[in-house]
């Protein structure tokens, strides 16, 4: 298992969370994922490491931005 968290910029309330939730759980191997609004930070728990750039893509689908 793998454990990651990102700086997301640009959420603000809980439909933010939502969106960003359902657009990262969509990536193969996903098992969770936690997303801290005031914060700013999204921690994906996944079964190996992701490519930075797939979850940027499901971040940016979601509306927002992908920060580190």
């Amino acid at each position: 298992m793998a454990e990651t968290t990102y700086t997301v910029k640009g959420m603000s309330c809980g439909h933010c969370a939502a969106s960003v939730t359902e657009e990262v759980s969509g990536i193969d191997g996903v098992s969770a994922v936690n997303v801290d609004v005031a914060g700013g930070k999204v921690t994906v728990t996944s079964e190996a490491p992701l490519d930075v750039q797939v979850v940027d893509a499901a971040v940016t689908e979601a509306g927002y931005q992908l920060v580190s």
